[in-house]
């Protein structure tokens, strides 16, 4: 939330509300993939640093990520795609849990990793090509 006296960070909210309200659904899929790195990156941070509760926060936001791209999913349209895409959401939400739990920085660095391919993927894929397995 922006506070009275602080542009910048109004801007910066303005800003990012306008990106996805002006993305379409193949750009708002990668934004969604950027902002899984970069808060993976800011809990590996927190997580050397010791500092447990914002180390958690960004955790948190990963999961939520995921959920977003695991409801972003059509079953129906792209099965196999879908089922496996599924598949790992799950396998990396539950390393982010154990992540978190055991302060292991080999699980955060192996869903960095599996964020990165996917994004990697994802932008192979021209932007107006049909979505397949998703809505």
């Amino acid at each position: 939330m922006a506070y009275p006296g602080n542009g910048a960070a109004a801007y910066r909210q303005m800003a990012a509300r306008g990106g996805i309200e002006d993305a379409s659904p193949h750009r708002l899929i990668a934004m969604l993939l950027e902002g899984a790195i970069a808060r993976l990156a800011r809990a590996r941070g927190h997580m050397e640093r010791g500092e447990t509760a914002p180390k958690g926060q960004a955790i948190s936001l990963v999961i939520e990520i995921i959920g977003e791209l695991n409801g972003s999913l059509d079953h129906a349209r792209g099965a196999a795609v879908s089922r496996s895409l599924a598949s790992l959401y799950d396998y990396m939400t539950r390393r982010l849990l154990h992540a978190n739990l055991a302060n292991d920085l080999v699980a955060l660095d192996e869903v960095t990793t599996l964020f990165r391919e996917i994004r990697e993927g994802w932008s192979a894929i021209a932007p107006d090509a049909p979505a397949i397995g998703l809505r």
